[in-house]
């Protein structure tokens, strides 16, 4: 059996209006140490969001979806925040926000192959069901 890794993942939220407190997965935030990861994957579900709120400044929260990935990435391309080290970029990411793009709580999961966790965190709690198989994953990661 595989040495498996463990990783923290939050969940990206979009709240088109944070006074009702409603939201769209759109993505996840996937970190681990050990591994020297820090990677994000973004799907907005437009007709969910639109569901939500008709009005929505897609513009805006398109922009600041693109930035979760960029940020994941570091370098020039994610500004200042791009520049610090990966862990607390992943703390910046995380960090509760009152906004209209924000994360769930962090969970912590194990695997063997942290792009297939990814994969598979972004089936189950962002994909429509029913809407796309999984990537075939030989250690399923285990979620908390």
């Amino acid at each position: 059996m595989p040495d498996l890794l463990t990783y923290d993942y939050a969940i990206v939220r979009v709240v088109p209006r944070v006074d009702r407190g409603e939201f769209v997965n759109a993505g996840v935030i996937v970190s681990s140490d050990a591994a020297g990861f820090l990677a994000a994957r973004i799907e907005l579900d437009v007709d969910r969001l639109r569901a939500l709120d008709p009005d929505v400044d897609l513009t805006a929260i398109e922009a600041g979806l693109a930035a979760i990935p960029a940020t994941c990435a570091g370098g020039p391309g994610a500004a200042a925040i791009g520049r610090l080290p990966m862990r607390e970029r992943f703390h910046w990411l995380v960090a509760p926000r009152s906004t209209c793009i924000q994360t769930s709580a962090v969970h912590t999961g194990r695997a063997a192959d942290l792009g297939a966790a990814l994969e598979l965190l972004l089936e189950r709690v962002v994909r429509r069901p029913g809407r796309g198989k999984p990537a075939a994953i030989a250690t399923p990661p285990t979620l908390s």
